[in-house]
């Protein structure tokens, strides 16, 4: 899969276009880039997306966090993919191109059919079009549906709007993932994915603390601007080897050990021993076994330590991959 950035003109082939965060890439984005792969084989075009680095609202955020206008009454959204993790899986998804565009203030700043003009039209060349019904474009989100449609016979593309994907009467959006995820419900995210919801990123140097508890554990460094879930998890840990290792992932700040930290996340592999260092691993979170807590003291968190590796590995004997 080819990745382009910026906005300046290249010589690439005419493309069938998505246009979206798609945070996520969960089955409503999939029918999405289904629908766009099958248009640009019909049309004998490239397959592309085109998504965004920050998210627009990650980046409205920061801008009022610096002036007088103060924190956002509506904060960004927690992430639910890091930028390689969303690439990872749109390549699997057998996309062609994916063009990311970097949100800053002169792009958030575009007519909307600046955009059309400078975007689809000189940069993508983009000869069919495809979005959600609750597409929005231009700066301030001053772009419409129906204006995208007026605009395509001037800059050579035509439009095609995709209606709400449901599942079970609810629309499937990143949201409503986001929404399971935080309640725990790692098993209602994994029925909107299509997949169980994972992170991913380089093992980092800890505190060691785990090797004191007697259960060494993988610091995993993440990307997101915060986690949208936490606590205890049983656990599949892809990158070690050919095969999926199972294994426990703590995912919070460490109340016990820790005053004011930030979120981190760390697995124990069972039955392994090694020099994970600098891997480059993925986690998949399959059930959560509780919420994080504080305790009164490392011998009490040890025996909770204990009782967690024990529930996530009679989970985990029961658990079928698919």
């Amino acid at each position: 899969m080819l990745v382009t950035r910026g906005a300046h003109c290249a010589v690439h082939a005419p493309v069938a276009l998505t246009i979206g965060n798609f945070d996520g890439v969960h089955k409503g984005h999939q029918v999405i880039l289904a629908r766009t792969r099958q248009e640009a084989a019909l049309r004998g075009v490239t397959s592309c997306v085109l998504t965004f680095e920050p998210h627009p609202r990650e980046y409205f955020e920061k801008v009022r966090a610096r002036t007088a206008a103060g924190p956002a009454s509506s904060p960004a959204p927690t992430r639910l993919t890091s930028l390689r993790e969303k690439l990872e899986l749109l390549q699997a998804e057998g996309l062609d191109r994916v063009h990311v565009q970097r949100f800053h203030a002169g792009f958030a700043a575009l007519a909307p059919e600046a955009f059309v003009a400078q975007m689809l039209e000189r940069t993508l060349q983009a000869r069919w079009v495809l979005v959600g019904d609750d597409f929005c474009f231009g700066a301030r989100r001053s772009g419409n549906t129906e204006l995208l449609r007026q605009l395509g016979p001037q800059h050579g593309y035509e439009l095609e709007i995709m209606p709400a994907i449901e599942q079970q009467r609810r629309r499937v959006s990143s949201g409503a993932v986001r929404e399971a995820l935080a309640s725990g419900d790692v098993e209602g995210a994994r029925a909107l994915l299509g997949r169980p919801y994972s992170i991913s990123g380089r093992v980092v140097h800890g505190d060691k603390l785990g090797r004191e508890l007697g259960c060494s554990t993988a610091n995993i460094q993440m990307k997101h601007n915060r986690p949208p879930l936490t606590g205890i998890f049983a656990v599949h840990v892809h990158g070690i080897g050919s095969e999926l290792c199972p294994g426990v992932a703590s995912l919070g700040v460490r109340p016990t050990v820790k005053r004011d930290g930030s979120a981190v996340l760390e697995v124990h592999v069972f039955d392994f021993e090694g020099d994970l260092y600098r891997k480059h691993l993925r986690v998949d979170f399959l059930h959560k076994i509780r919420d994080e807590a504080k305790f009164s003291d490392l011998e009490a968190l040890r025996s909770q330590i204990q009782r967690d590796c024990d529930a996530a590995k009679s989970f985990l004997m029961g658990y079928r991959h698919v």
